[in-house]
């Protein structure tokens, strides 16, 4: 008999969590899952999944204007804020339902209340008090917006909010420069909102590709975002029905709401990690090796709480290795090499391995392919947005180090795109292959 209650206690019921929890109760083991929200973690309930169905409505409403350029007379078309948000709820709702589904169906036992640590193999869930054992314990807290404390900042909301607003407002201001911001400035832009998106820095998405960020900025002024850069908000008033944000140099704005989306941080706060000797770093990312283990023994880490590669996608993977290192005796850390991302702005980027800045740095003999068009369905659309691609190569041998688009189906192109990076091709393998015409994916063989 096990001095402990359970073999494996997961702290976070989101992506990484549960499929760590699924795949050792799928072996036998005695597993507890705590959530203080609902199972499905940032991905489904407040992240990818509805922020996807938002980018889809602010889609048709372009897509209704473009369509006379086709043909098309769409008359009294109009938008209703609350219909869309309900929809989008209806389906995470169900999503929801089908992760506790999976816990349950596969003998685990899920606590819908907050743990935290009373040691290092104790956990007090903190509705009930009750306290529980475990041998060993993963942590999937995944992460939360961070906002920086300025006087009436307790007038904006986050990225978590934006999914539950009554009404959308007709002036919205985004501060912030990241994907999140780019993002939901395309989304309320989309959805016919005036919208100002404001960032401290020269251009938008840093760390990406800087050809990339170049586009994406004409992007988002071409989707009618008043895009201000060089700013920062030193407070934000309420004033009438409205509220004045007031910036670094002075110049104030008003606008009817302030979403700030300035970044997200590990979500580790009042966990206790301390209690239980676990380390973490000065911004509150638990501190793990390359199998997702902490300075204790018994205590993993995976997904966005270590603050590595923070996608839903790369979370379950860790959790998958977490499971084959712990329970099935085969050591496995994950590669988070040349792993591909998008970012759904209008048009989305999609983008693989290294930026060129980064290519130069690390190799010799880099290569760069571009080019920069306006896609066929635009031209009769009326559209002027474009599409730009850009390959990156290194060596004699010219191995293909990095792809990055920025235009229609990005997110879709890359997913396949990136098997051949991955897999160490070549230009030559991608001029070998033919082309599918006319499609957008085609010039990444002509390049």
């Amino acid at each position: 008999m096990s001095k402990y209650e359970y073999d494996l206690f997961v702290i976070g019921a989101g992506s990484g969590g549960v499929r760590a929890a699924r795949l050792a109760a799928s072996l036998g083991k005695k597993v507890a899952v705590a959530e203080e929200h609902r199972p499905g973690g940032t991905c489904v309930i407040r992240g990818c999944v509805p922020k996807k169905y938002l980018v889809y409505g602010a889609e048709f409403g372009k897509a209704i204007k473009e369509s006379a350029g086709y043909g098309w007379t769409v008359k009294g078309a109009s938008f209703d804020w609350g219909a869309l948000r309900d929809e989008i709820q209806i389906e995470v709702s169900r999503l929801s339902n089908i992760y506790e589904n999976i816990l349950e169906k596969n003998g685990a036992d899920l606590f819908k209340e907050r743990a935290e640590f009373v040691d290092a193999h104790t956990l007090r869930l903190t509705t009930s008090g009750r306290e529980i054992t475990a041998k060993t314990i993963l942590i999937a807290t995944g992460g939360r917006p961070w906002s920086p404390d300025i006087p009436g900042g307790h007038h904006v909301i986050t990225s978590d909010d934006a999914f539950h607003l009554d009404a959308l407002p007709e002036r919205i201001m985004v501060i912030g420069g990241g994907y999140i911001a780019c993002e939901f400035a395309g989304i309320f832009a989309g959805l016919g909102a005036k919208t100002t998106q404001v960032y401290r820095g020269d251009k938008l998405l840093r760390g990406f590709d800087d050809d990339v960020r170049e586009a994406v900025d004409k992007g988002q002024a071409l989707n009618g975002i008043d895009v201000k850069y060089g700013q920062s908000p030193i407070s934000i008033k309420k004033i009438g029905g409205g509220l004045k944000v007031t910036f670094e140099d002075g110049i104030q704005i008003a606008t009817d709401l302030v979403m700030m989306a300035t970044g997200r941080v590990p979500n580790t706060r009042g966990l206790g990690l301390e209690k239980a000797g676990v380390k973490m770093d000065d911004k509150g990312a638990v501190i793990v090796n390359a199998f997702s283990k902490t300075n204790k023994a018994n205590i993993y880490a995976v997904g966005d709480v270590t603050d590595r590669v923070n996608l839903t996608p790369v979370a379950i993977r860790e959790g998958m290795a977490f499971v084959e290192t712990v329970f099935k005796n085969n050591k496995q850390a994950y590669d988070r090499t040349d792993i591909a991302s998008a970012v759904f702005t209008q048009p989305p980027v999609g983008s693989v391995g290294l930026s060129e800045e980064e290519a130069r740095i690390k190799h010799k003999d880099v290569k760069i392919y571009t080019t920069d068009f306006r896609p066929m369905k635009n031209l009769l659309s009326g559209s002027e947005h474009r599409c730009f691609m850009k390959m990156i190569t290194a060596g004699k041998k010219e191995r293909v180090v990095g792809l990055h688009i920025v235009g229609d189906y990005a997110g879709e192109i890359i997913q396949a795109a990136a098997i051949a990076v991955k897999a160490g091709l070549t230009k030559a393998d991608f001029d070998a292959t033919c082309a599918v015409h006319p499609t957008l994916a085609e010039e990444l063989v002509t390049l």
